[in-house]
């Protein structure tokens, strides 16, 4: 397998799983490392199948080149549509209240769209600022790296979108850990933590990093 883009990669020869998948992005799994893959290719790539090679190229020039030396299993299967992951009580009850008062946030935002639907799922709170600017708002009851990462493929896909782009991030949890809140920021991500207490009118208190 050949990487080319921002710096080359090449992984050799040995079993390994291969996932395509319907939104045109596609992965490399060894049967280590968890579940993170080895290699992999965001949407939208172009997929193309020829004399054993498997290519995934994207509009930005990077390129994945696969080389299959033995097919074990190729298999296909259908998943439909997906529901979406349900929230915790916590956070769909700070989403609830975000969306009638998304001004608790930051004066000037305004809500555009509750659960916006990408093609990689649903954004929690989508809303503008005074400048016009799309923000796009996560909300988890625990913010972690995880959570900073699906938000910025939130913004990645839509900032392929002219109507969208360029958006703000803002990453919004009761309680953000150190190492996320450094990462956030570190990506130009604004992260706010609330008290649900607080957004229901119990307490008065909110802290804006």
């Amino acid at each position: 397998m050949r990487y080319q883009g921002r710096l080359g990669a090449r992984l050799a020869e040995a079993t390994r799983l291969i996932v395509l998948k319907a939104d045109g992005s596609i992965a490399i799994h060894s049967d280590a490392k968890a579940f993170k893959p080895l290699n992999w290719m965001n949407p939208p790539c172009t997929l193309t199948e020829a004399d054993g090679i498997i290519r995934a190229d994207t509009p930005k020039g990077e390129s994945l080149i696969i080389e299959l030396h033995e097919v074990l299993s190729d298999t296909s299967y259908e998943f439909g549509i997906d529901p979406g992951l349900e929230k915790d009580g916590v956070e769909a009850e700070l989403q609830e209240i975000l969306a009638t008062r998304v001004s608790a946030l930051r004066e000037d935002y305004e809500l555009l769209k509750r659960e916006y639907y990408t093609d990689i799922g649903p954004v929690d709170l989508l809303c503008k600022d005074a400048e016009g600017r799309t923000v796009v708002i996560e909300i988890k009851r625990v913010g972690e790296i995880a959570g900073v990462e699906q938000l910025m493929r939130y913004q990645e896909r839509l900032n392929l979108d002219s109507r969208f782009a360029p958006t703000v991030g803002v990453f919004v949890a009761e309680r953000i850990k150190p190492q996320a809140k450094v990462f956030a920021e570190s990506k130009g991500i604004l992260c706010i933590e609330v008290d649900l207490a607080t957004l229901r009118g119990e307490v008065d208190r909110m802290t804006l990093f």
